[in-house]
């Protein structure tokens, strides 16, 4: 059955046909605890009811309409999108499918802003060294890591990577005369969930702003909650102790539940960069995705509900720090990486196999970081009781290896 798909992944040998909550179920009824919720897309968890409901309603109205006109849907879905992130600087917003095409198109609004302001040769957008901004070419090329970028160039030129944390080389890198922007992670994820120093970003923030160069993050992977914080950057302060502001941010994942969904969000000084044909997509906005939406933002932009995966988050650290075969625990809210002595995939793998109905015992889904770091990404509706549950399986996953 797999030589219908082209050999872009190492797939785990599991083959999944429904879900509920924070479980999945295989086509052998096998049931699987999800630690890694799609790579954090399914934020709410799986078939859950509020999003079933939403998408069932909007399916039976219409399923598309293109952006010549508006849809009630995508309006609602806009307005409460710019809603959500007005408190750090949002004004308005480009709807989109996928992350790599929020990046390209917030890389297009960066540079159309400084073309306009400061004309041709300003136009380079700096980057971090293990940054992950997407797969087409020119989120690859904004891609701080080599080995996504074997075998694919030549690639869009005009970025520049830094290591993460240099604020000396974060200064020389950020030249008036030919930076459009600068795009950072607050979180990087792929890389092994890897949190930006508070001295970074604040110095990022003055630095953009001093320099009229555009502060941009990207937080598709780490945003809508993830770290406890609806967007993970606000948990930053300026050099006065202020809320940061972001000139343009990205989001997609978990932006609609499990529906792929993107968006540009533009701030004061980017919102009325692009004209009319500057930039489009066929699919974005799409009324079955923003409804999906609508309810991931009206569910997780709520004090109460934020603080809560803040609690989930401290009680999966607090676990896995304590574990004595465990190196090193990183993170904020659900976002959670930690080392490992062996290699990440033979352990994913262990996981994938303890799954065993006879003896009554789940399976464990977790993703990987890099060669030996594991990725935890749980849905925010997982309950305490599945956090101790997986911890134990965890648990006995490495005693085992």
């Amino acid at each position: 059955m797999n030589d219908v798909f082209m050999n872009t992944y190492t797939r785990l040998p599991v083959t999944f046909s429904r879900g509920e909550g924070s479980w999945l179920y295989d086509i052998n009824g096998k049931k699987y605890l999800d630690f890694g919720s799609g790579i954090a897309v399914n934020l709410l968890g799986h078939n859950y009811p509020p999003l079933v409901r939403a998408v069932t309603e909007q399916a039976a109205k219409y399923f598309h309409v293109c952006n010549y006109y508006l849809s009630d849907a995508s309006v609602a879905f806009a307005e409460k999108l710019v809603e959500a992130t007005e408190p750090a600087g949002i004004k308005n917003v480009f709807l989109a499918n996928s992350g790599a095409e929020a990046n390209e198109g917030a890389c297009k609004l960066a540079r159309k802003y400084s073309l306009l302001k400061y004309g041709k040769g300003r136009h380079t957008i700096v980057t971090l060294k293990g940054s992950f901004h997407g797969r087409t070419i020119t989120t690859l090329s904004a891609t701080g890591q080599e080995k996504f970028h074997k075998d694919f160039g030549p690639f869009t030129e005009g970025f520049l990577h830094i290591p993460g944390g240099d604020i000396a080389t974060l200064e020389a890198a950020l030249d008036e005369k030919k930076v459009a922007g600068l795009l950072i992670e607050a979180v990087q994820g792929e890389s092994g969930i890897v949190p930006q120093s508070d001295e970074f970003i604040t110095a990022a923030a003055k630095l953009c702003a001093e320099r009229d160069i555009l502060l941009m993050f990207d937080e598709i992977q780490c945003g809508i909650g993830r770290t406890g914080s609806f967007l993970a950057f606000e948990q930053y302060k300026d050099e006065k102790g202020n809320p940061i502001k972001a000139d343009i941010v990205t989001l997609a994942k978990g932006l609609a539940g499990g529906i792929p969904a993107g968006a540009v969000l533009a701030g004061e000084k980017t919102r009325c960069v692009f004209s009319a044909g500057d930039h489009g997509s066929t699919f974005g906005g799409n009324p079955v995705a923003a409804a999906a939406g609508l309810v991931v933002l009206k569910t997780v932009n709520n004090p109460e509900f934020l603080a809560d995966i803040v609690h989930k988050g401290d009680i999966l650290m607090k676990a896995l720090r304590s574990h004595h075969m465990i190196k090193e625990v990183r993170g904020r809210g659900l976002m959670i990486g930690f080392d490992i002595e062996s290699d990440a995939w033979p352990f994913l793998q262990a996981g994938i196999a303890r799954a065993d109905n006879s003896k009554n015992q789940s399976g464990l889904l977790m993703l990987s970081a890099g060669a030996k770091t594991i990725r935890l990404l749980p849905a925010y509706t997982i309950l305490d009781s599945e956090i101790d549950q997986g911890i134990e399986i965890l648990s006995q996953l490495l005693c085992a290896g």
